[in-house]
């Protein structure tokens, strides 16, 4: 790809991002939610594979028409309030309508169809574009509304994205997909606490951010894309997989790491709302999840492929670790003993 236009495309992406994430007004939320769209559909097709091209293309129709629920809910909340102010959507319909609109952009189940297979279309670097940045501003525009917008529904799409994340990313062999179904399953904690404990989903969604970005640097370190090329990893990287391990159990949310965190603090949100039944579903469905990441882990550390040599290291050979990876790497797995300050703030 053209070094310039790399350069465009990643400007305009931080430029969308930030133009929605400090605005007040729909219309400005909206212009830079379509920024974001433009921006990352060349990074998304720039190998021109016909993977590429056919993720590029689900994911601008997908944002499109979540963009367009985005503008008809502000405009008939506004015909109706008299009120572009995005805190003040108060319209049950326009409610709705943005909550589906919300749920697209971000890929919580039932709408999560396209993100997986948009992942598997794109190199690990644009992979964790869409899976942490492009996050932002759809998330920042259901923290502002949060307020006003529908529990029961927002409960029923956590509980359905807790249960698809887990169960369909089982049978996956492919290391993108495996994290895109990780992300639907973590929306769905952060969609279930949302209207109680706004704060709270911020939390949960930076602890996402930190434990994923370490994953996706890792694995493009070792150029990790399917299970059978982690196997042999191993003896290429040994201290590089061991964290990754770690920091897969953190995501996986078992303590004493950084991940158990979030979802400790989530059960006990839900047990002190009374919602005791839907803390036990989610925390059960999560067992899915730890399946699959307790799958990662073996393939990276414990399993070994055949060899006939004598020595574990035949493909041994140097790779200098980013200094960003292994201070993310540190901190997933860390964190867990600033929970008492953590909560103090919340």
């Amino acid at each position: 790809m053209n070094p310039h236009a790399k350069l465009i495309s990643l400007l305009s992406l931080f430029l969308g991002t930030t133009i929605t994430i400090s605005s007040n007004h729909w219309v400005m939320a909206w212009t830079g939610l379509e920024i974001n769209t433009l921006a990352i559909i060349p990074l998304i097709s720039k190998s021109h594979h016909p993977r590429a091209v056919e993720a590029s293309i689900k994911y601008f129709l997908v944002q499109a028409t979540a963009s367009a629920l985005v503008l008809f809910s502000s405009i008939s909340n506004a015909w109706v309030t008299g009120q572009w102010d995005i805190t003040q959507m108060t319209h049950p319909t326009s409610c709705l309508l943005l909550t589906t609109a919300i749920a697209m952009k971000l890929g919580l189940a039932p709408f999560h169809f396209w993100f997986p297979e948009v992942l598997q279309g794109t190199s690990l670097t644009t992979a964790l574009l869409l899976s942490t940045i492009m996050k932002f501003p759809p998330m920042t525009i259901l923290l502002m509304t949060s307020h006003s917008l529908n529990h029961t529904m927002l409960v029923s799409l956590a509980l359905i994205s807790a249960a698809l994340g887990g169960w369909m990313g089982l049978n996956q062999t492919q290391t993108r997909k495996i994290l895109a179904f990780s992300s639907i399953s973590h929306l769905g904690w952060m969609a279930i606490i949302i209207t109680y404990s706004p704060k709270l989903t911020i939390l949960t969604f930076y602890l996402y951010i930190l434990m994923t970005t370490a994953v996706f640097l890792s694995l493009n370190t070792t150029k990790t894309l399917k299970l059978s090329t982690m196997m042999t990893s191993w003896t290429k990287t040994p201290v590089l997989n061991a964290s990754l391990m770690l920091t897969l159990l953190s995501l996986a949310g078992l303590p004493p790491l950084a991940g158990f965190m979030p979802k400790w603090l989530i059960l006990q949100e839900l047990t002190k709302q009374e919602m005791t039944v839907t803390a036990t579903i989610i925390s059960m469905l999560s067992l899915l999840g730890l399946f699959f990441y307790l799958r990662l882990a073996y393939y990276a550390t414990i399993t070994l492929p055949p060899n006939s040599a004598n020595h574990m290291k035949q493909w041994h050979i140097n790779k200098t670790t980013s200094t960003l990876t292994a201070i993310l790497t540190s901190l997933s797995i860390t964190l867990l003993p600033l929970t008492p300050m953590m909560f103090a703030t919340l």
